[in-house]
């Protein structure tokens, strides 16, 4: 493993050819994560690209330099000669590369020194030098700190760069109410918006900017989709594939959707299984101690953190609530507690 002393000499010396890339679907996080890491290594004379596995959500596409990140999908062959002849490459908010979908064989290849940035649970070896913190509330967190703490360049942190930073911490908090919305989150955001972040603007970038569809999805998803079950202080969601083509869905309308199931006064677990034609996706969000996370990868070939957790199965729709609801009654007295 490389250690920071040794990192810091190479990133402070020669301009090197360097990737970024981040999971699947990314979502504020490790978009605002990615793009700080852009901007601030080409501010130190590097060759930087950025590689997203997929598309992402059209709430994030105001974000700084957002146009110029690569989709995967869409330019396999370009993507793959920068990652072949790249001297580093930066993997943010991700731990294991499997998360990166068809990138994972060319980046399992690749010779280039893997700088891994993430705070989630039980990280791969396949980096060669690791900032992780599993407290830590979310990648551009960490991101702050190797800049300002580990590499010890705070001045380097221009306006854009505290916008990007801004923007996944408020995202991966949501908007500072989760509980892992620490006093340094609230230290750290503050010096954000010293170091030019609008707070103001990027929430209303982020959550002023549904469309109509994504508003007619989520009443019809209230009111025809929302099951409670009280027994268990659960709620949940099941979205068909057919919903998703009545609406237009697009990445990112299901985004926060969970979050409702959750609201409802007394719910301790909240689950939200979508059909995606290829597969079952599964996200859970839970509240105090209740272990989400053990949920989805006993059952569901999945992880995460203890309250905000994903998986996935390849099951009919009907089969995987079924499976679901199997796993209630196994943590019912932690659920009824």
């Amino acid at each position: 493993m490389l250690t920071i002393t040794t990192l810091k000499q190479i990133i402070l010396a020669e301009p090197k050819k360097i990737v970024i890339t981040t999971h699947y679907k990314p979502d504020g996080d490790a978009l605002g994560s990615s793009l700080a890491m852009l901007l601030w290594l080409r501010a130190k004379g590097h060759e930087v690209s950025l590689i997203v596995p997929s598309d992402y959500p059209a709430f994030l596409s105001w974000m700084p330099l957002q146009e110029e990140a690569i989709i995967y999908t869409e330019n396999k062959e370009r993507s793959d000669n920068l990652i072949a002849v790249a001297d580093l490459i930066f993997c943010l908010d991700f731990n294991g590369l499997a998360r990166t979908n068809e990138m994972q064989g060319v980046l399992a290849q690749t010779t280039g020194l893997k700088i891994m940035i993430d705070h989630h649970l039980e990280p791969e070896n396949f980096d060669d030098f690791r900032h992780w913190n599993t407290n830590a509330a979310a990648t551009a967190l960490l991101v702050y700190d190797f800049i300002v703490n580990l590499i010890d360049d705070r001045a380097g942190i221009t306006p854009a760069i505290a916008t990007c930073i801004y923007t996944g911490i408020m995202t991966d908090t949501g908007s500072f109410r989760f509980q892992s919305t620490t006093a340094e989150v609230h230290l750290v955001v503050a010096d954000l918006i010293t170091l030019g972040a609008k707070n103001a603007e990027i929430h209303e970038h982020i959550y002023n900017s549904a469309s109509e569809n994504k508003l007619k999805f989520l009443g019809f998803c209230l009111l025809n989709r929302l099951v409670v079950l009280h027994e268990y202080n659960t709620a949940y969601f099941a979205i068909t594939k057919e919903d998703l083509t009545r609406f237009n869905i697009i990445t990112g309308d299901t985004e926060g959707l969970v979050n409702y199931a959750l609201s409802i006064s007394g719910i301790r677990l909240a689950a939200l299984l979508i059909d995606r034609t290829t597969q079952i996706k599964l996200s859970l969000r839970s509240t105090g101690n209740f272990p989400a996370n053990e949920i989805c990868s006993k059952y569901f070939n999945g992880g995460g953190h203890r309250n905000a957790a994903g998986g996935h199965a390849d099951l009919p729709l009907e089969e995987v609530v079924a499976k679901f609801l199997a796993v209630l009654p196994l943590y019912k007295s932690q659920l009824t507690k």
